[in-house]
């Protein structure tokens, strides 16, 4: 840009610029005032004489030479319509004058040069620029002058409380305090009312102080806090987030800001799922926030505390494309760099810790290059705030992007302290002496406080305005950092709802990430081949059933198979049915079902195997049970152990299968099974994506499921074990009524192994499908074809090998199972032998009869051919001498020979 200082001593008119015509090529160009000139923006000397005309918005600035200054607009505009701006105004070069006797009032400012937050290393120099400025002005304050006292608060309260004494209890009176961080700007606008101070702060953005009640002469050029929490609110809905963390330092502004932004998300159907706080040390929160896979983090601390958590966020990997941090936008630009002593991380791991992040701030700097109160635009304001830091690098200087905050501060105070006053000059109507203000004067603190509220002008930060909590109102201007630097992505106005997106977002992973790890939930089913493999063999095992009940049925009137209660082989053919029936729903999952018809597929399970229980070991049971009971009696007479009342066999299996359908009723009305779903362990899978899988099974179950199971496999335990005991028992007795009953016997045996492994077995096993569906249904299958082989197929051989034709007689010899055939046949010659030796019995009986009427007759013959003798000493009868040797003798010794 050239200045040009054009001497055409050309005296203006008593306008004090010369008439411009119109035209529509712009305006008509303006000659300088008399010992001034003009600044034309990149014309040369050669240009602005050749030219008359200027173009649309095109800008000239009016300076003066020497100690003269511009009285009037300082800078006009070239209209649409031809005319430049503010042309009923002139503009002057007058000799600046020299005014005494100005009085001076006094700033009480606390800048904090280190610490938490070290922003007054730029404010500070902001705020003597803004002093310079406004004490230059003589249409602002010209009887007054603003002088600064100035303390370094550290952002630490209690050093605060130390300076804010001094403030107060030592001359000259300051007529408003200018605090910096938001802790020592609570203290300082608490006490301040007790002193009738107006306090003016900068850099706080705590959302507690705010509250008008508690801090009632509160203003600052810094927004809210909170003031971020609608944009950080209307970014999660931009990128589909509902689940966010949180971790702060436990200071009063992130705990209140963070209370704000709890009540902001969760009427935005967003969920704070995890909330971390710290005092000093972040590593702890931060494993936390690992441990529970928290990916989109929002960070309330200081700079300071944020190298020291991003220290911890690289140890422990919390950083990347799965992971989205929300940092506070008033950092220095290279606060990552910083060298810090209290974290042990380099450089570029600091670097790549904080890769990606993104920050919401207040809009600090006029994005719009147009001057407002001090005749300065923002980027005139940068670069003379980056001269009077000299060598400091702005981006390493704390508080740099405060500092037009704190210019348009001092601007702010200025603007009502000459309100108050009345304007221009000590005479002034309607205003007050500021150097009357002393600490009890709450007068003239209302009326700096009512000036102050209804401030409203443009600044280098842009409009200044205050809210009813005297709060600065502004646009939030959202950063991302990409590659090191910070770039800026989208403007947001929560007045107005208006997100401006610029676009420029970049992500590590090429897209927003996901707020949580995806969990996809996939049920595990069971394998299909073995279902169908032992689908197959349950089919045949009910194939088999079928024919082995057909062939009892066919073949009932055979008194080989009538011997074997073919009624109970009947019911245990059924049983081994419904048993091998129940191998199809035990097989069902969400696979071949819907959810909603997994209760019937629950309940035919266990109807199917409770009554094929009941009913096929029922029948073996009650068999055996009869023939111990029959045959282990041996005090009981022949008789009773030949007679056989079948009614009492089938109402004890009757027994069985009722007291089992009581149970399953009871159970189901009271505790009915329903679908369960038992969930794993997550798994990663293989590929590195942002996913994890949720193993699912489902299991049919109830809310007592273990109490009804304890009461279910209790007595069916005990009929096991108790059928093993009776099987053992009757191992050797042999009865023609249940001419099976050593089968029966086997079968107990393997049923009864079976199910007493299978059972535990398959509880242990209830979370592993395939395996527990491979125990259970084999063992279902193997009982029952074992049960069915035992019991029918020596039946079947025995009638096709002899012949269904045989002749009741050949087949009353030959009965038994083809397991004891010699023992039947020995049982019946002894019985035949017996039959004999019976009938031998009766013969010698009756010869006996005979032989002692015999006797007894010769006796009396005797006895009268004779007279009486006495008695024999050894006490038997009196025998006859003449009788031969070889006859019985009178004792009947031989008689009872004969029935031994």
């Amino acid at each position: 840009m050239l200045l040009l200082l054009l001497h055409l001593l050309l005296p203006l008119g008593s306008d004090g610029a010369q008439n411009s015509n119109t035209t529509s090529e712009g305006c008509q160009i303006i000659h300088p005032p008399w010992e001034g000139g003009i600044r034309y923006r990149g014309l040369t000397r050669d240009q602005v004489r050749a030219i008359n005309f200027l173009p649309v918005d095109y800008e000239i600035e009016y300076v003066c030479r020497g100690d003269r200054e511009v009285v009037g607009p300082k800078v006009r505009k070239c209209l649409s319509n031809g005319s430049w701006t503010d042309m009923d105004m002139p503009s002057r070069c007058v000799k600046r004058t020299t005014y005494t006797g100005r009085r001076a009032v006094y700033i009480g400012a606390l800048f904090p040069m280190s610490g938490g937050w070290p922003g007054g290393q730029a404010c500070q120099p902001a705020v003597e620029m803004a002093l310079e400025d406004v004490n230059s002005r003589r249409d602002i304050l010209p009887d007054y002058e603003l002088k600064l006292i100035h303390h370094d608060s550290k952002c630490d309260p209690g050093q605060a409380t130390k300076y804010l004494y001094e403030l107060l209890y030592n001359d000259p009176i300051k007529i408003i305090l200018l605090p910096g961080c938001s802790s020592v700007s609570t203290l300082v606008a608490e006490a301040a009312r007790m002193w009738n101070l107006i306090v003016l702060s900068y850099g706080s953005s705590s959302p507690a102080l705010s509250n008008r009640q508690r801090f009632p002469t509160f203003f600052r050029t810094h927004p809210s806090a909170t003031l971020h929490n609608p944009t950080r609110v209307k970014l999660f809905e931009k990128w589909g987030w509902k689940k966010i963390a949180t971790i702060q330092q436990t200071t009063e502004v992130f705990t209140s800001t963070l209370d704000d932004l709890e009540e902001r998300v969760k009427e935005a159907g967003i969920e704070i799922t995890f909330r971390q706080s710290f005092f000093s040390d972040p590593a702890v929160p931060v494993k936390n926030l690992k441990r529970q896979d928290a990916r989109i983090i929002v960070g309330l601390f200081y700079e300071t505390e944020a190298r020291k958590v991003f220290c911890e966020v690289y140890k422990e990997r919390l950083f990347g494309k799965k992971y989205v941090w929300f940092l506070i936008g008033w950092y220095a630009d290279n606060w990552f760099r910083t060298p810090d002593p209290a974290i042990n991380c380099t450089e570029q791991e600091m670097a790549e810790a904080v890769e990606g992040h993104v920050t919401t701030e207040i809009v600090m700097l006029n994005p719009e290059n147009t001057r407002g109160i001090s005749n300065m635009t923002s980027q005139e304001f940068v670069q003379k705030l980056t001269r009077r830091l000299g060598s400091k690098k702005a981006e390493e200087t704390g508080g740099f992007q405060e500092a037009p905050l704190a210019y348009d501060a001092i601007w702010a105070l200025a603007l009502a302290l000459n309100k108050t006053s009345g304007g221009s000059g000590i005479h002034s109507s309607g205003g007050v002496r500021l150097e009357d203000f002393n600490y009890n004067n709450q007068t003239i603190t209302d009326q700096i406080y009512r000036a102050m509220n209804s401030s409203s002008f443009e600044g280098v930060s842009g409009h200044v305005v205050f809210d009813a909590s005297g709060s600065r109102m502004a646009r939030t201007l959202i950063e991302q950092l990409q590659g090191g630097k910070y770039m800026q992505i989208g403007y947001y106005d929560s007045t107005k709802d208006d997100l401006h997106w610029l676009g420029a977002d970049k992500w590590i992973g090429g897209s927003p990430p996901a707020d949580q790890t995806v969990v996809i939930k996939r049920f595990r089913y069971l394998s299909q081949k073995l279902f169908i493999s032992v689908s197959v063999l349950s089919s045949l095992g009910i194939v088999l059933a079928i024919v082995c009940l057909s062939f009892n049925i066919y073949n009932s009137h055979v008194r080989y198979i009538q011997n074997s209660q073919p009624n109970l082989n009947n019911l245990t053919a059924v049983g081994c049915s419904l048993a091998l029936a129940a191998v199809f729903p035990l097989g069902l999952d969400g696979y071949h079902i819907r959810a909603g018809h997994f209760p019937f597929v629950c309940q035919a399970r266990l109807w199917l195997l409770g009554l094929g229980f009941s009913l096929g070991y029922g029948s073996m049971f009650t068999k055996i049970w009869w023939v111990h009971t029959v045959f282990t009696k041996k005090e009981e007479k022949k008789e009773r152990r030949k007679t056989l009342e079948s009614w009492k066999l089938y109402a004890t299996v009757g027994l069985l299968v009722g007291l089992d359908i009581f149970t399953l009723v009871i159970w189901q009305i009271v505790d009915p099974l329903h679908r369960t779903i038992e969930s794993f362990t997550k798994e990663e899978p293989k590929q590195d994506i942002d996913i994890s899988i949720l193993p699912q099974l489902e299991h049919c179950s109830s809310k007592k499921m273990n109490t009804w199971l304890g009461i279910f496999y209790g007595y069916k335990g005990l009929l096991l074990l108790l059928g093993i005991f009776l099987a053992y028992e009757t191992k050797s007795v042999s009865t023609e009524k249940i001419n099976d009953h050593r089968a029966v016997g086997m079968a107990i045996y393997n049923v009864a192994v079976l199910c007493l492994i299978t059972a535990p077995v398959t509880m242990i096993l209830s979370s592993q499908q395939d395996a527990a569906f491979a125990f259970a249904s084999l063992a279902i299958v193997f009982s029952s074809y074992i049960t069915l082989v035992v019991l029918f197929v020596p039946k079947m051989r025995r009638l096709i090998t002899r012949g269904e034709w045989q002749s009741e007689a050949q087949d009353t010899m030959k009965t038994g199972s083809s397991t004891n055939n010699n023992e039947e046949e020995k049982s019946r010659l002894l019985e035949k032998e017996n039959q004999e030796l019976e009938k031998i019995i009766a013969e010698k009986e009756e010869r006996v009869s005979e032989l002692r009427h015999q006797l007894q007759s010769r006796q009396q013959l005797r006895s009268r051919r004779h007279p009486p003798t006495p008695p024999d000493p050894s006490g038997g009868l009196p025998c006859g001498t003449s009788e031969p040797p070889d006859r019985l003798s009178c004792d009947g010794s031989r008689v009872h020979l004969l029935y031994k």
